[in-house]
């Protein structure tokens, strides 16, 4: 019997048979506490000098953080950078720029809970915003030809530096690293124009992959012409409890933190007639927006025409009106892929990577949610199908599929990275 993450709670399925693909994620442990595992990583750098030596002759220092959208485990992270920076230079005048990328300001609230009432009240903090063309300076031009505009915070000052954590990413192929600059803190003309429809549409750029992923090369691009010279990423288990850190050179760092995870994420199966997925619970399953990411990991493990069952409580509905509008609006998913990379990359509308990898999916798939019965005519209207329960769900795939289809089930489809 699995038990399938389902908002806060979890769906009993029983499906003999079926092959299961799991992340170990759950096998990360560690006997240090995450301060320590952090000190422990500055002590020994990768393809850089300690940060403490850095900051010397240097007066200004800005470190990128995390918004609040992201659990990266900052009181784990932030307390050892700030006392290094200070050991090499005890003047330097620090700032802690808040990564929001394309998300919406960070509140004092979420600082409070993420950086903790010492943090928030003796350091300087910014908050990036990416439509603030005031805020933001031009610095270069990226490898795609779009314009690297990122925040005054960090092109004017003598240090960048950034923490961040790892996991999978289903187009960018890991977070961490580079991203903390774009879409960190880049202006919207910058994430759009990595955010492509020629990009989203590379093969390459997939969850796991680096080598090739056009948007990785224009995001190590971008880390570079900021001038990013040291980074401290984490690994984080399933309770967000650090259990590995890497730090030091943006790009040698980063590749050791993702060849890490890659071990305990990577899976492989023979693709399915169905494929049953989450978005591994509440928070991530809020909307039809996040589960996209799932549902990649669904489509990885599917045979053409299979059918993907997604399973998400669907709180906050769809996720975002221009995405739900443009599901609900087009003649059909190929039409609008179509339109889609007819779009050239400096119109790049915002979501538009969102409905461009769903229109993707649905080109190939019959999708089902599995949702509350009021998020009904919100999924048939953007061209998905619902069902009440998994019985009923199954019940229809099997319809479409016959009832000796092969059938593999993901319990959390954002936590894998799959392989054919």
């Amino acid at each position: 019997m699995l038990h399938l993450p389902y908002g806060r709670e979890m769906l009993p399925f029983d499906e003999t048979g079926a092959s299961v693909l799991r992340s170990r994620v759950s096998q990360l442990r560690s006997d240090k506490p995450g301060l320590r595992i952090v000190e422990d990583a500055l002590a020994h750098p990768l393809g850089a000098r300690p940060l403490f030596e850095l900051p010397r002759g240097k007066k200004t220092c800005t470190i990128i953080i995390s918004d609040h959208t992201r659990p990266v485990p900052s009181r784990d992270i932030l307390p050892p950078m700030l006392r290094q920076l200070r050991e090499g230079s005890p003047d330097i005048d620090i700032t802690l720029l808040v990564a929001t990328g394309f998300h919406r300001g960070t509140t004092q609230d979420e600082l409070r809970s993420k950086l903790g009432d010492e943090i928030l009240k003796n350091e300087r903090i910014v908050i990036h915003d990416c439509q603030d063309a005031a805020s933001n300076v031009c610095i270069g031009t990226l490898p795609s030809g779009a314009p690297c505009v990122i925040d005054r915070a960090a092109a004017e000052t003598e240090l960048l530096v950034a923490e961040g954590f790892i996991e999978p990413h289903f187009f960018a192929g890991f977070s961490g690293g580079r991203k903390s600059v774009l879409p960190g803190v880049c202006d919207q003309v910058t994430v759009l124009g990595n955010h492509c429809s020629r990009f989203i549409d590379s093969e390459f750029a997939r969850t796991g992959i680096l080598d090739g992923n056009p948007l990785h090369r224009d995001m190590v691009a971008a880390a570079r012409l900021a001038k990013l010279s040291f980074i401290v990423n984490v690994v984080i288990d399933e309770e967000k409890r650090t259990v590995a850190a890497f730090a030091g050179d943006m790009e040698q760092a980063h590749e050791a933190g993702c060849a890490f995870l890659r071990q305990y994420c990577e899976v492989s199966a023979a693709p399915a007639d169905i494929v049953v997925t989450t978005n591994g619970g509440a928070p991530l399953d809020q909307n039809v927006y996040q589960c996209v990411k799932g549902l990649t990991a669904a489509e990885a493990s599917a045979k053409d025409g299979a059918v993907l069952v997604m399973c998400a409580e669907l709180s906050d509905g769809h996720g975002g009106e221009g995405f739900y509008e443009t599901l609900k609006n087009c003649e059909s998913p190929a039409k609008l892929y179509d339109e889609i990379m007819h779009t050239p990359q400096e119109k790049t509308l915002p979501d538009q990577w969102e409905s461009q990898i769903l229109a993707r999916i649905l080109m190939h798939h019959r999708v089902i949610f599995v949702a509350p019965e009021e998020k009904r005519q919100l999924l048939q209207d953007m061209k998905l199908g619902w069902a009440a329960d998994l019985e009923g769900a199954m019940e229809m795939a099997r319809a479409v599929k016959g009832t000796d289809a092969s059938v593999t089930v993901i319990p959390d489809g954002v936590s894998v990275i799959v392989r054919k």
